[in-house]
């Protein structure tokens, strides 16, 4: 091979230090995709028009709108409805929890966002768990791998839209339903069989932290409570007594919270800043014994009697619930101070758990990060408001799934259906329709436009729209052929099989690290490239890319879902690989098998 141009070695930096910085984790994606588009405009590799290109191009717009029908059969109830039954059927059966979700988890991702999928399902699946005695980690793993795996058969999902993309942008055919449901559903069978199969062998028998405090009769010691939670009680001669509690700025000076007043009959959860103290009210504060020892120079008596008591019921009206911060959440990289939560919701922060460690001291001023689970303290109205903000998801809302659908319900339903059947019969471009149908469902109310702009994931979006210039240079200045070259000469020993399942496994392993969308968007371009070099169908390339892309099994950074139910179902980073590997192995066996009786590779 004759030696890369200067203009090709240029092109291949701006690559390999956008992976570098994607692996690395230091600099955000979006960040890192604009990043990509400046290189490439100051290296004249696209015409400064062809460089925005990105934002306009009908697979950003049909992802958009897919956002958009997602957030409707949200919004509408459809998908609470359905969580609803699912829960009610479950029985209680460890064995009838596992199939009825992780199945319905694939039929759900066929037609919307994968993450949305797992987020409305999460809280129906915790719940039924729960009341049948199930641990939430013999459950939420399959769920979302079960979601991942219905990805991969359908269109409808960001990596799949890309590599389709890239298909036509190479003067290509577009892919449609039916180029992805065989190899797949196929796929996904096969995946699922083991999951429900084999599964249940390879995972934990763990509690969570909030599910063994939930089925345990004492909170407080479940929780540890009694480590951080006292009992301030004022003295007549308290120089605390008579000032207003936003006044004596507790918190501010000893870095505690106070959780509620109580004074004789009444409870204030959480207390009014401007509420006067008076003698023998009982503090409710949370904090380290050192910190909260100090108002006892106050003249206060601090205690932990009935703390154990009042948490499992009778003296305090408040529920313990466990709130799940989602991917992308506005809130994510906020402290709950400046979101001004408790003002905002009522209900106080008592401990965060992240990678599998629990923090319980200043949980206010922890920066956010997505599938944090913060363990809140409240009455249990604020809870059921909280489950309708979109940057959380929360586990115990109590709020029961409606009993039928309502009519926007029913009118969103067929909305959806008819967009996905006019998609799938090709004769209207997939934009076209997907935008069409989030306009109607607009136009008919199940929607109104300021819901649109929240539903949208503008991160995502960006990330897709500045990197797809990328793929859009390598193939623009041959580099896209070189590589393909030199794959198709590494995987060329296997023939048109192997060099299909090199390329699953190299999407597979790229999707581990960066996730399946940048994945897709990196290799789709050289899988085409590749194809035609060697002589191979594009179009089933195109799809096997898109499969491998969907095999986020061995990390939780693979994809957003993972993360979502890591908390909730007590996992530890080692789960994921250990379930994993045996699911990865045995699509990948199922896609060389079904490559040469389903395709015309």
């Amino acid at each position: 091979m004759p030696p890369l141009s200067p203009r090709e070695l240029l092109l291949l930096a701006i690559l390999a230090a956008a992976l570098i910085a994607l692996l690395s984790q230091r600099v955000r994606a979006d960040l890192v995709a604009l990043l990509v588009m400046v290189g490439l405009g100051f290296g004249e590799f696209l015409a400064p028009g062809e460089m925005v290109a990105g934002f306009a191009n009908p697979v950003v717009v049909t992802i958009g709108a897919l956002y958009v029908i997602t957030a409707a059969l949200e919004r509408t109830g459809v998908v609470a409805w359905i969580a609803g039954r699912l829960a009610a059927a479950s029985g209680g059966s460890e064995r009838r929890l596992v199939v009825l979700f992780t199945v319905s988890g694939a039929l759900l991702s066929l037609a919307m966002i994968n993450v949305a999928a797992v987020a409305i399902l999460l809280p129906a699946a915790v719940g039924a768990a729960r009341l049948g005695g199930v641990r939430e980690s013999r459950l939420l793993l399959p769920l979302a791998y079960g979601v991942s795996l219905g990805g991969g058969a359908t269109l409808f999902t960001s990596a799949n839209l890309i590599v389709s993309g890239s298909l036509r942008e190479q003067g290509e055919r577009a892919l449609t339903l039916l180029d992805f449901l065989p190899l797949g559903g196929g796929v996904a069978l096969a995946g699922l069989a083991f999951l429900l199969l084999v599964g249940p062998r390879l995972l934990p028998e763990r509690d969570s932290l909030v599910g063994s405090a939930l089925t345990r009769p004492d909170l407080a010691a479940a929780y540890r409570l009694s480590e951080r939670l006292w009992e301030v009680r004022l003295l007549a001669s308290s120089p605390l007594v008579g000032q207003a509690l936003a006044t004596t700025v507790i918190g501010t000076r000893l870095g505690v919270t106070v959780v509620a007043l109580l004074r004789e009959h009444e409870t204030l959860l959480p207390p009014d800043p401007a509420t006067e103290l008076a003698a023998d009210d009982v503090l409710l504060v949370l904090g380290r014994e050192e910190r909260v020892r100090q108002l006892e120079l106050e003249g206060t008596v601090v205690g932990q009697g009935a703390v154990g008591e009042g948490f499992a019921g009778s003296r305090l009206p408040v529920r313990l619930t466990e709130v799940v911060v989602r991917p992308r959440s506005t809130a994510v990289g906020q402290t709950l101070k400046e979101l001004r939560f408790r003002q905002k919701f009522g209900m106080t922060a008592l401990a965060l758990w992240r990678g599998g460690r629990s923090y319980r001291t200043d949980v206010g001023d922890f920066a956010l990060q997505s599938g944090d689970a913060l363990l809140m303290v409240g009455a249990a109205g604020p809870a059921a408001v909280l489950a309708r903000e979109p940057g959380f998801i929360v586990l115990h809302s109590g709020e029961a799934a409606p009993a039928e659908l309502g009519r926007k319900g029913l009118l969103a339903a067929l909305i959806t259906l008819a967009v996905l059947l006019v998609s799938t019969s090709g004769r209207v471009p997939i934009s076209e329709a997907m935008l069409s149908g989030a306009a109607l469902l607009v136009l008919t109310g199940c929607l109104g436009m300021d819901d649109v702009y929240r539903a949208i994931e503008w991160r995502t979006l960006l990330i897709i729209a500045g990197l797809m210039p990328l793929g859009a240079a390598l193939v623009s200045t041959g580099l896209a052929v070189r590589l393909s070259e030199q794959l198709g000469g590494a995987l060329s020993g296997g023939g048109a099989i192997g060099l299909a399942g090199g390329l699953y496994l190299l999407s597979a392993g790229l999707t581990q690290a960066i996730g399946g969308q940048v994945a897709a968007l990196i290799l789709g371009p050289i899988a085409v490239s590749t194809a035609r070099a060697v002589g191979v169908d594009p179009p089933t390339l195109a799809v096997v890319v898109a499969i491998g892309c969907a095999a986020a099994f061995l990390t939780p950074i693979s994809h957003p879902v993972n993360l979502l139910i890591m908390a909730p179902g007590g996992y530890q980073p080692r789960d994921y690989a250990r379930l994993g590997i045996g699911l990865l192995a045995v699509c990948f066996l199922a896609l060389l098998l079904l490559l040469p009786l389903l395709t015309p590779l």
